[in-house]
């Protein structure tokens, strides 16, 4: 399978929020024709409704891939969409956090290739990154198809076991969340000292997001640059006596934070 098929035969697209949109629109992008995406939103935005895409109506009967993008909340309601096409032809794939793969299969049949993803908010600019899992009938070829279209929204990753994906969803998954509070709470302390809010948040988005371009591209490691800036009782060691502190620093409250979001992750999973 790949994207020549997905044109020719068609891509169902459950729901499509902000996370929906942003591969909708990376899809478009690279070529997808519209007339070859069939979208099921029952709240459409002005942006959709602009694409050409197809907007209810009967669904294709062998479409090639089958993306689910709701809310899990949703999932019970919408899943009865597409169970007519759980025949083993259509390849599933769910970006909806905290639902397991069975929960697709008892829904569409055994025989149907599913592939479970884990996409982040970064998604919207193409910086994202996104994990994959798939089930037994997953093949290569499908596990390729599936990375193809999420590269439409930044990296992706492939995890070993779905087990996994709890750790996942709490590191990367909800990530992003924790690094626009830390840039809430960099700047109220950096307002704290004296900086005029607007000048504290200036400084610390472009702080934030310029040290994260520099660990993402740079040939050392977080470590190293982190050695890199901190002059020998300077002002950055002072700063990191504090974070780096065992009991009471940013380590030990981000291992809580982790455990709790991928503690979250597995209740939702057995809800």
């Amino acid at each position: 399978m790949d994207m020549n098929d997905v044109a020719t035969r068609g891509l169902v697209l459950l729901g499509c929020g902000k996370m929906g949109s942003a591969m909708l629109a990376g899809w478009l992008r690279n070529g997808l024709p519209p007339k070859s995406v069939w979208v099921i939103e029952p709240n459409p935005s002005d942006w959709l409704k602009s694409q050409g895409v197809n907007m209810g109506g009967d669904l294709p009967k062998d479409p090639a891939i089958a993306l689910v993008a709701v809310k899990p909340q949703m999932m019970a309601d919408a899943l009865p969409d597409v169970k007519s096409l759980g025949d083993g032809k259509t390849l599933v794939i769910s970006v909806a956090a905290g639902t397991p793969i069975r929960t697709f299969e008892d829904m569409l049949g055994d025989k149907t290739p599913i592939i479970r993803a884990m996409p982040n908010t970064p998604a919207a600019i193409g910086h994202g990154i996104t994990a994959l899992i798939g089930n037994a009938k997953a093949m290569p070829d499908d596990m390729d198809l599936a990375e193809a279209l999420l590269w439409s929204i930044g990296q992706t990753v492939r995890l070993d076991n779905e087990g996994q994906m709890d750790a996942v969803t709490a590191v990367s998954g909800s990530g992003p969340a924790y690094v626009f509070h830390m840039i809430e709470t960099l700047a109220a302390a950096g307002e704290a000292e004296g900086l005029p809010a607007e000048l504290a948040m200036e400084l610390a988005k472009a702080t934030v997001g310029g040290a994260g371009d520099l660990a993402e591209n740079a040939d050392e490691d977080p470590t190293q640059l982190r050695v890199n800036v901190t002059s020998p009782n300077g002002t950055t060691q002072a700063a990191l006596e504090v974070l780096m502190d065992d009991e009471t620093g940013l380590g030990a409250l981000m291992r809580r934070a982790v455990a709790a979001a991928a503690a979250r992750s597995r209740e939702l999973a057995n809800e």
